[in-house]
């Protein structure tokens, strides 16, 4: 299988508490595909690729690394990619 890139932007980052120190545990990332209201009418912006190819992906992922809590902000984008891993 090929790689697939995508390009996904931050939503919302959610944290949650736990114990009677509420301590933090982990955080909820929710991102979704790039897009935007308007875009050049040349295409160069680079996210107008990724929507045009990609239009719609939404992605939820808990982290519960503590070196990585606050590591991610609403609005940052990323590129994801995906690469079949092998079978056991």
């Amino acid at each position: 299988m090929r790689t697939m890139r995508a390009k996904l932007q931050v939503g919302f980052v959610q944290e949650h508490f736990y114990g009677p120190d509420k301590a933090k545990s982990q955080e909820t990332l929710t991102m979704h595909a790039v897009a935007a209201s308007k875009y050049p009418d040349d295409g160069s912006d680079e996210d107008n690729t990724f929507a045009k190819f990609s239009p719609g992906a939404n992605l939820s992922i808990n982290i519960a690394n503590p070196a990585l809590f606050g590591k991610f902000t609403v609005g940052q984008k990323f590129y994801v990619d995906f690469t079949e891993a092998p079978t056991a």
